[in-house]
């Protein structure tokens, strides 16, 4: 009978250790490091259709255009506020060259939820739909006026119950206001205590309403009425945008803009291509800097893309990588793009500004 085998001291000293530095590792692995991910998202095509609907409706009494190709907008998928990326997620995310690992605070500063993230972000895509009619509706030749509106309403103040946010400003003492400036000189030219009627817009039809100037905080001899003024458009014609709640944030107006122009104007802008690309505008069409613009080429890229529109200060980080064989084209304005586009229409070897 033989007898039992019996491990010596060293041996039983290195699998003990070993079996401790294996759990160790799968511990810190595990543990919550501050980073989130960015990732390529999912592209939408603003010249499709949403569940049915068209992404861009336009009044009864608009003509518009039939066009062909693809507009998309890209989009970035991150880590959500309250999640905790472990060790070993970010490590596999750094790997990854179409993910982009950042720190938390960069993404949700101040400690930022969930919650309010989504809401800031329905708030800048807002702002975000009106730029982009405003910045289209001009390219194509279209006037379009600003005009003040009540950004804010302070609590206990003078116009608190009585004036709303999102009214439209038209008079002051039954003068016409055309301008946030135009307001703030005509309250500013009263003094505390004085009585002031404002002329407003609410849900399409006008009012007045009656004021009695309170002195400002900070200067008992100016008066206030207790609005933040900011200001909006009067577009000439009716324009819908139906992307709804799928996303948030400003970085899809270039491609809203792009979309609006051509269904307003003859011809396909795309000359039938597949086009992406990102960038935030504002109504006099500048292009803005987006983040993560790398994971939104690679979105792009997956879904077919053939020429990608970069905002012009994004195109450093957009080179630094596989261009995944799409024309990048470099746009500053959005008459940049349009006239990119028109030209790689006409043919898709053609040299355009690029960001290479």
């Amino acid at each position: 009978m033989s007898s039992p085998l019996r491990l010596s001291r060293r041996t039983l000293t290195l699998s003990v250790g070993l079996a401790v530095v294996t759990v160790l590792t799968c511990l810190v692995a595990f543990l919550p490091v501050p980073f989130v991910t960015m990732r390529p998202g999912p592209v939408f095509n603003t010249l499709g259709e949403l569940d049915g609907t068209p992404m861009l409706t336009f009044g009864d009494d608009v003509r518009t255009y039939p066009t062909d190709g693809r507009l998309d907008f890209t989009t970035v998928s991150v880590t959500r506020a309250e999640s905790r990326m472990s060790l070993a997620g970010a490590i596999e995310g750094w790997l990854d060259p179409d993910v982009a690992v950042v720190p938390h605070d960069f993404l949700y500063p101040d400690r930022q939820t969930d919650e309010q993230s989504k809401a800031a972000g329905a708030a800048e895509l807002a702002s975000s739909q009106d730029a982009s009619r405003a910045a289209a509706l001009r390219a194509a030749g279209r006037e379009v006026a600003e005009v003040p509106k009540v950004a804010g309403v302070v609590e206990d103040g003078p116009a608190e119950g009585k004036l709303q946010v999102d009214d439209i400003l038209l008079t002051v003492d039954g003068r016409k206001v055309a301008s946030q400036e135009a307001v703030g000189q005509a309250i500013g030219a009263r003094k505390p205590g004085d009585e002031v009627t404002i002329g407003y817009r609410r849900d399409g039809r006008d009012g007045t309403v009656k004021l009695t100037t309170t002195a400002m905080d900070d200067d008992p001899d100016k008066a206030r009425i207790g609005i933040a003024v900011g200001s909006t458009f009067q577009f000439p014609i009716e324009i819908q945008n139906h992307i709804g709640d799928r996303v948030g944030g400003p970085s899809a107006g270039t491609m809203f803009a792009l979309a609006i122009y051509d269904a307003l104007t003859p011809g396909a802008l795309t000359g039938g291509q597949n086009v992406a690309g990102t960038g935030t505008i504002d109504p006099e069409g500048t292009v803005g800097s987006i983040g993560g613009v790398r994971q939104k080429m690679a979105g792009a890229a997956e879904s077919g893309a053939d020429i990608f529109l970069v905002p012009a200060d994004n195109c450093d980080e957009a080179t630094q990588g596989d261009d995944f064989g799409m024309t990048l084209v470099k746009v500053g304005k959005l008459q940049d793009a349009i006239d990119a586009l028109g030209t790689l229409a006409k043919d898709p070897k053609a040299e355009v500004s690029s960001c290479e």
